[in-house]
């Protein structure tokens, strides 16, 4: 009974937007069943639901290039993968795929991409300023990696709205596990900030179950998130690659990436939440299941057909080799399901 009040009055206090200790969180994260998992799945379903509404808003997510100079010991598509087949789209391809997805409804697309030498800032800004001025009512957001201040001030001036950089974890030593000695900690918390300062709508994140990470590490992610409070927070089950060096590792546990969905969605209200592909790769029906947490976001993929299997952040990443528009249509009709709608918006934070 002592443990149940417990429970509650942190749950409450976090409603309340009260700022919660480590001792706080251990209670939320340690303290997790089924039962509590379905209470929190309703709170956090209501707050959202009283920010946005019943509306999910959907990313032309645009794969542009899966060249890295970075060797993160997670990702298939790091530098040392010598069995990535690497591909680059070019500007004319990724204005068709901004075409296409405009004509059926989104109004952001994503740029996503490894960290790429062949993309400097100045290609990249042109690639921006070309969007906006073709497509003047839609949202750009980017997702290329660490860059300089200097860098990110001048995509920022180009027309990006957006950028997503996930922190992958808010505690450094564990931030050494998951990366090669050349990474810094330090310094993806300073692009982070930066981009915040220059008025990006920002987002963070991290894998969920990532070789390494206790419950203390996700203690660090949700105080981390308190402090900055970015307006776009990214999570998902880790899910290895069998050419990484944590090929042998087994996936992150899908229910408690929905529980953490969830507690994310209560801290804060207002952020734009995916229901991430790697959710929906973990789980049949993980999509849905997301969005029932407290999710508000789904990034379908425009990218070419062509290039789509070989963006392989991790193994057996879902993608249907269908056209987007019977994907969105899919899409649409499973999510009337639940209760919920797509809306042809920007879908910027509120």
């Amino acid at each position: 009974m002592e443990e149940e009040k417990r429970f509650r009055a942190c749950v409450e206090a976090l409603k309340r937007g009260e700022s919660l200790s480590r001792e706080d969180w251990r209670v939320l994260l340690e303290g997790r069943t089924d039962e509590r998992q379905e209470i929190l799945a309703e709170e956090a379903s209501l707050i959202r639901d009283r920010v946005y509404g019943k509306r999910v808003f959907i990313r032309g997510l645009i794969e542009f290039t899966n060249f890295c100079k970075n060797n993160c010991y997670y990702c298939g598509i790091r530098r040392g993968n010598q069995k990535a087949e690497r591909y680059r789209l070019t500007e004319e391809e990724i204005m068709q795929c901004c075409h296409y997805g405009f004509s059926i409804g989104f109004r952001t697309f994503v740029l996503q991409g490894g960290e790429d030498a062949y993309f400097t800032t100045e290609r990249l800004a042109a690639i921006v300023r070309r969007i906006k001025q073709s497509f003047p009512e839609c949202a750009v957001t980017l997702s290329v990696g660490e860059r300089e201040r200097e860098d990110y001030r001048i995509l920022k001036e180009a027309g990006a709205d957006r950028y997503l950089l996930r922190h992958e974890t808010a505690n450094p030593v564990h931030y050494g596990c998951l990366h090669p000695p050349e990474l810094s900690f330090a310094r993806r918390m300073n692009c982070l900030r930066s981009l915040k300062e220059l008025g990006f709508q920002t987002g963070a994140g991290f894998m969920v179950g990532s070789p390494g990470q206790t419950v203390d590490c996700l203690i660090d992610d949700l105080l981390f998130l308190a402090e900055f409070r970015p307006q776009m927070v990214g999570i998902g089950p880790f899910i290895p690659h069998r050419e990484s060096p944590f090929c042998d590792y087994s996936r992150g546990d899908v229910k408690l990436t929905l529980y953490l969905l969830s507690l994310i969605r209560i801290l804060l209200p207002h952020v734009l939440l995916p229901a991430t592909t790697a959710l929906r790769t973990a789980l049949l029906g993980g999509r849905e299941a997301g969005i029932l947490a407290g999710a508000n976001v789904v990034m379908p993929n425009l990218s070419p057909d062509k290039v789509r299997e070989k963006y392989q952040l991790y193994d057996h990443k879902l993608t249907t080799g269908k056209e987007a528009a019977e994907g969105l249509r899919e899409l649409k009709e499973s999510l009337a399901s639940i209760g919920y709608f797509v809306v042809v918006d920007r879908g910027d934070y509120l």
